[in-house]
């Protein structure tokens, strides 16, 4: 306790405590998952289209797509997005 008090009156300043980075799963030195630093937009165009067009084509009908959908999600988990 006192410590903290007599810090008040010293002559050096403590330093801040370092502020953590947030996690960006686009950053390869954070995310050895996605070497190229794809974005999500970017990531698994194979899944992402198969996806898009089972939607386009079927709506949102109760598992039609559900397959193509997980699919999807475990390639952008793959790649350390968090999904």
């Amino acid at each position: 306790m006192f410590q903290s008090i007599s810090s008040w009156w010293s002559s050096t300043p403590t330093p801040a405590p370092a502020l953590k980075e947030k996690y960006d799963p686009t950053n390869p030195k954070m995310n050895p998952l996605n070497p190229q630093g794809l974005k999500p937009c970017c990531a698994c165009p194979e899944t992402k289209s198969a996806r898009d067009a089972c939607f386009l084509q079927n709506g949102s009908e109760e598992g039609k797509c559900a397959e193509l959908l997980q699919k999807h999600v475990e390639c952008m988990r793959g790649l350390g997005f968090n999904i």
